[in-house]
């Protein structure tokens, strides 16, 4: 585990990105790929891309909401259809495999809509055999994150690392079971939103993410066309 590091609030994205990368640095030289969860997680892997000179992918989990109470999360989709439950949820709430069904479809299909809007015509980056990273801008339970690591290591990865600004340490040691290392600088002990450990923490549209992934996305073309 990384040692905490003393500091309450980071000005913004950038530079909780630029602390990352400060620890991250290890990872220079090896093939790295990092995974951005879109759209906060975007501007903070940034620094992290450059520091390390690596490739950048995405990674999109969706939560499963409850029949009539769309903010409880009954699970969690990614890309591949995989869904995570919550067991006692389900059952408590007698929901049915038909309803979890439809509802894990509906989700797919809106992250392969935000994945195309993102990505364009570009590829997914092959990361079997490689060291992920993959970065968000703060975890809060981490169910949703968690369906998103599940999803990474199901394509074989050699190492599996979360890089996060900030979680709550609960949160934190729940999410080590899933990868090889996590790396988190920030773990209040009193935490109610990500937000409120950002000076800046503005929302961000579909416009700026693209303009963030063209700046990675654009040079790496035009290092392979040089």
């Amino acid at each position: 585990m990384i040692p905490i590091k003393q500091f309450s609030r980071y000005r913004d994205r950038c530079e909780a990105g630029e602390i990352l990368a400060e620890v991250l640095r290890r990872y220079e030289g090896k093939e790295v790929v990092v995974l951005a969860v879109p759209r906060g997680g975007v501007p903070v892997a940034l620094p992290v891309v450059r520091e390390l000179q690596c490739e950048m992918d995405l990674i999109i989990p969706r939560k499963i909401g409850a029949p009539h109470q769309p903010e409880v999360a009954l699970g969690a989709v990614c890309e591949d259809g995989e869904v995570l439950l919550n067991p006692h949820l389900v059952q408590s709430l007698g929901v049915s495999d038909s309803y979890i069904n439809q509802a894990s479809n509906v989700e797919v299909n809106e992250i392969k809509r935000r994945l195309s809007v993102y990505r364009g015509s570009r590829p997914p980056v092959n990361i079997a055999g490689r060291t992920v990273i993959v970065i968000d801008d703060g975890v809060a339970t981490g169910f949703t994150i968690t369906a998103a690591l599940q999803s990474v290591a199901r394509r074989s990865p050699a190492e599996l690392i979360l890089a996060v600004p900030v979680a709550p340490q609960d949160t934190i040691k729940t999410l080590a079971r899933e990868v090889d290392t996590v790396i988190c600088p920030l773990q209040p002990e009193i935490f109610y939103a990500v937000g409120q450990f950002y000076k800046n923490f503005k929302q961000l549209s579909d416009e700026d993410v693209r303009d963030m992934l063209q700046q990675v996305w654009g040079l790496h073309a035009e290092e392979e066309n040089g």
